[in-house]
């Protein structure tokens, strides 16, 4: 894996993102409650914390919880949750410990198909099914990881130029029209909140 990505709007964290499977996990189990490029610049804020070049699944598990709290805790925080957020990335370190010998991309290495794929990114610590979908087109639209059926598993958000996540963005354009397309939606399910529908 060694692409250019565009998530963090950043270079070196942008880097890391497209050369490092762990650190574009960390960066989509980042990415909630947050502006988009925050949470993507993440694991290079704590690559950078832990005085490394890139992020690592054993150490991250064994690493003692408080001290790795306390890390991501540090200014600038790296979530606006830094203490549950430490708990989530070092339990989700720990299930790839567990089930993958630490390796982040053996999670989509040998899928088969979209759907195989779709449950094992849903099994991880902090991915529900939306979040795993989004992560499955990405993988798919960037990453060149397509199973068999893996725009049908990531739904809409595996549709062509659909501009609805991260999946989409490949530039500050492109960040522009997903942005736009989430107000949209925040607009939407507002207003039907308001009619009580």
């Amino acid at each position: 894996m060694d692409v250019t990505l565009h998530l963090a709007q950043d270079p070196e964290a942008d880097a890391l993102l497209g050369r490092s499977p762990l650190a574009a996990l960390v960066g989509m189990l980042l990415d909630q409650q947050i502006p988009m490029e925050w949470a993507f610049k993440g694991p290079a804020t704590i690559a950078q914390r832990l005085g490394t070049d890139d992020l690592d699944a054993h150490e991250i598990a064994a690493h003692e919880p408080e001290a790795f709290a306390a890390l991501l805790s540090q200014k600038p925080a790296v979530h606006r949750y830094p203490g549950s957020m430490a708990k989530r990335i070092q339990q989700l370190c720990q299930y790839l410990v567990e089930h993958y010998a630490g390796d982040a991309e053996a999670v989509w290495k040998d899928a088969a198909t979209g759907k195989e794929l779709l449950i094992r990114l849903a099994e991880l610590p902090g991915f529900g099914k939306q979040k795993a979908q989004i992560f499955l087109a990405l993988l798919g639209k960037q990453l060149g990881v397509q199973p068999t059926g893996w725009r049908e598993a990531a739904g809409s958000y595996g549709e062509p130029k659909s501009f609805r996540s991260v999946a989409d963005i490949t530039g500050p354009e492109s960040l522009a029209k997903v942005r736009a397309h989430k107000q949209e939606m925040k607009a939407a399910a507002k207003a039907a909140k308001a009619t009580g529908k």
